[in-house]
């Protein structure tokens, strides 16, 4: 390579550097105490957050919450609808035994809700699993919950899978249907996952 041609690459290579340096950090969505971003990969496919709350017991915040889809919606029945992949993300925003977790999960879980024996034992199994976590789940944790066509539902840990995938695609919309189904955990955390009641929610840069 001659002189000539290392010094164009040199000044190409500085100028794609400085450019990149130069791009705005990603916007994400500023809940007070967390930041969830605008956007995310699952499965290879870009996901927009659909909403965002803060999930509250009595007057303690619990966990943060985000809704991340292919397409925005509105309505419970087009997230469940969803053909391609999904992501539900939780933030821990205190120390939660993995028992309590469990047991709020079960609690939404009651058998008349479910006209398949299946979908209810594997959402024991995953409660149980989450349950075993001899920490539980501590503030910084991420737990997720994808929907992978042609793989099922992923559960994951900061980012260890706590279970094999479960294939079957009720199982996956059962679980929404916890927070977004009609009696849910928290009836303001639905609104704001499905894009409404989000005026305490503004947006920062990272």
């Amino acid at each position: 390579m001659t002189k000539r041609l290392i010094r164009r690459f040199l000044a190409t290579a500085c100028a794609t550097a400085g450019a990149i340096a130069c791009l705005p950090a990603l916007p994400a969505v500023d809940l007070g105490e967390v930041a969830l971003e605008e956007s995310t990969q699952v499965g290879g496919q870009n996901l927009k957050l659909n909403g965002a709350g803060i999930a509250k017991r009595l007057v303690f915040k619990v966990y943060a919450m985000g809704l991340y889809l292919p397409d925005r919606t509105q309505h419970t029945d087009a997230v469940l609808a969803t053909d391609g992949p999904r992501r539900m993300t939780i933030l821990p925003l205190r120390d939660i035994s993995g028992d309590d977790f469990s047991e709020a999960v079960m609690s939404d879980l009651s058998p008349e809700r479910f006209t398949s024996p299946e979908v209810l034992q594997q959402l024991v199994a995953l409660a149980d699993a989450i349950g075993r976590q001899p920490g539980g789940l501590r503030r910084g944790d991420v737990l997720t919950l994808d929907w992978l066509p042609g793989i099922g539902a992923v559960v994951a840990l900061n980012r260890k899978p706590l279970t094999a995938p479960m294939r079957n695609r009720a199982v996956y919309n059962a679980l929404l249907m916890v927070w977004l189904g009609e009696k849910p955990t928290d009836p303001a955390l639905k609104a704001k996952l499905l894009g409404g009641g989000s005026a305490d929610v503004r947006e920062a840069r990272l």
